[in-house]
């Protein structure tokens, strides 16, 4: 499912830092690498995951790879959050309208 491949990708602090670079604009894959104290091979698996989410789009351009944030994976998995929130508030505003009534009852 898509959208648990998404969340999976949104968990980890080196894939969100990744995400706001790619927000700012396009960058090959030895820049994203640049600020982490870890191996490319490590942000390169990191990136991986956040293609197969679909959260980042990989083009080349000659020898260089290049990336950038592709939004509808987050707009599809925002939209199921509301889609949440909204039934569980629902839930539990009937839930506590029941409560309220209970309360009242002799």
């Amino acid at each position: 499912m898509q959208i648990d491949d998404t969340l999976l990708a949104l968990s980890d602090p080196t894939r969100r830092a990744i995400l706001a670079r790619l927000a700012q604009g396009e960058a090959r894959v030895t820049d994203l690498a640049a600020p982490f104290d870890i191996s490319l091979n490590s942000v390169s698996k990191h990136i991986r995951m956040l293609e197969r989410a679909d959260l980042v789009r990989r083009r080349r351009q000659g020898r260089e790879h290049l990336l950038s944030f592709n939004p509808q994976a987050m707009d599809e998995a925002l939209a199921w959050m509301d889609a949440q929130r909204s039934r569980w508030t629902r839930s539990l505003a009937a839930l506590d309208a029941l409560l309220i009534q209970e309360d009242q009852t002799p």
